[in-house]
């Protein structure tokens, strides 16, 4: 195997793999088989201060002084370095995370085009200038923001890494990440190939650590000038409360409860597996996850049929096999919290059509799950349950199913099934999500705005507007006048 049990991880600081001042490290475990996988370094405030510290001084230093053709030839080196070393990195995510290997792979195919796709937008950064009158010109500079600091959640560590540090390094910042405490070891990896390929030490800086302790102190620190954020809605919550006071800068990717809207006039063919395949990629554990799915009445009871006797033929199992389609969940208490809100279903009067127990053995395994009879009013409708769970719900016409589709908080994604495309169009216009789909499932694509509407946050990744999030703009006047300026005709 590429990866090796047992191996003890550092903090990646100032350019090379660190111990924590505290000592501090974590046992990790596989979460497919419970068995042990490395040790991890778990930073303290200490250790965020030194991140912190090495990233100002290579801001200051050498990678202030980079200019913007080298930002992106290194972004493309460090492009081919994923590449060349995609199984390691493949494995070691399939492993730590416990997600079917085959869906890694798509995820490592995307990291690799996001670090492309800045590495070339580093050529739109740029101001403008022209005459405001008389004998006054303007122009524009744009400027890296300062030191960014940014927290990726569990479910994709390492391709919500290259979404975060793509555009940040294109725009010439300096970045310190926190990975969640559980999933660190891919940011690691990666932080270790960008050394490789000549990223000068402190412009990425890598320090999991527990969210109340690191990244609430990364939050708050004042070397850091911009702070971005993919996780809970509870958590982003926080986060803008502690960024309120020094008024530091915000991106937030947060929760969603996306619906999948199925017409009567849709190709079933194509939206039931499809719509098998929204809820259930990335077992769920995804934020864009179309765990909602609303079919029109009369084609409901088909519906249902149908989608359950796919779920059960989805194949659950072994995330290294290439053959398995969905892996395990991140941790047995995940999954047990999982199946607790499939109960608070059934007492809400949901009827489980398929799956609804763990499975048995060691893995934090969970079977792809069917709620059907479900109102948008319950529980399981409402809230982010991040499992293989899907609810489906009846709708009587066009207007009831944006109605159900905009009745919640979140407002991430949302997917169009039918047969009609100015009904796609307008449907479209009116649901209240930062995405929308027409007949296909696929969702995040480099160069394409990726973000929400309502609580699922405000900001976009993946997009070249993504730039302007880590650029400061200047405006200059210039006098290109000879007269001397006397304002009070003294």
């Amino acid at each position: 195997m590429a990866v090796a049990t047992g191996r003890e991880y550092g903090l990646y600081i100032g350019g090379e793999l660190v111990e924590p001042a505290s000592g501090d490290a974590r046992d990790l475990t596989e979460p497919a088989t419970g068995e042990p996988l490395a040790r991890a370094a778990m930073a303290g405030e200490a250790d965020v201060d030194s991140a912190v510290e090495a990233a100002r001084g290579a801001l200051d230093g050498p990678w202030g002084k980079t200019p913007a053709n080298e930002r992106s030839r290194l972004l493309h080196a460090l492009a081919d370095a994923i590449a060349a070393n995609r199984k390691e990195l493949a494995e070691l995510e399939a492993r730590n995370v416990g997600k079917a290997i085959s869906s890694v792979k798509a995820e490592l195919a995307q990291a690799i085009e996001n670090f492309r796709f800045y590495a070339s937008a580093i050529g739109s950064i740029a101001g403008r200038s022209n005459p405001v009158g008389g004998s006054l010109l303007f122009y524009s500079l744009k400027e890296p923001v300062g030191v960014a600091g940014q927290i990726v959640p569990w479910n994709y560590p390492l391709m919500m890494t290259t979404w975060k540090l793509a555009p940040a390094l294109a725009a010439g910042c300096t970045v310190v990440l926190k990975p969640d405490s559980a999933t660190p070891l891919t940011a690691l990896r990666l932080a270790e190939l960008a050394g490789d390929v000549g990223f000068p030490p402190g412009v990425i800086n890598i320090v999991p650590g527990p969210g109340p302790v690191a990244g609430a102190h990364l939050v708050r620190h004042p070397g850091i000038d911009k702070v971005a954020f993919t996780g809970s809605t509870a958590t982003g919550a926080e986060i803008m409360r502690m960024a309120a006071e020094p008024i530091k800068r915000l991106t937030l990717e947060l929760g969603g409860k996306s619906p999948n809207l199925v017409f009567a006039d849709a190709e079933l063919d194509d939206a039931v597996p499809s719509s098998a395949w929204s809820i259930y990629y990335s077992a769920g554990q995804s934020c864009e996850a179309r765990s909602r799915i609303l079919v029109e009445r009369p084609l409901y009871d088909d519906f249902v049929a149908k989608f359950a006797e796919l779920a059960g033929r989805i194949r659950v199992g072994d995330p290294l096999d290439p053959e398995t389609q969905m892996g395990s969940l991140v941790s047995a208490a995940h999954r047990d919290k999982v199946h607790g809100f499939v109960e608070t279903g059934r007492d809400e009067g949901a009827e489980v059509v398929a799956g609804g127990a763990p499975l048995e053995g060691k893995g934090a395994f969970y079977p792809p799950t069917v709620l059907a009879k479900v109102e948008n009013r319950m529980a399981v409708a409402q809230e982010e349950i991040f499992g293989p769970v899907v609810t489906v719900i009846p709708f009587e016409d066009e207007k009831d199913a944006i109605r159900i589709a905009n009745d919640t908080k979140y407002g991430l994604f949302a997917t169009i099934w039918t047969g009609d495309p100015a009904r796609g169009h307008r449907i479209a216009s009116r649901i209240k999500a930062g995405q929308i789909g027409i007949n296909m499932p696929y969702t995040a694509f480099p160069g394409i705005p990726f973000g929400g509407y309502k609580q699922s946050g405000f900001g976009r990744e993946l997009g070249i507007e993504t730039l302007d999030l880590y650029l400061e703009t200047k405006s200059v006047l210039v006098s290109t006048g000879t007269k001397p300026y006397n304002p009070f005709g003294l």
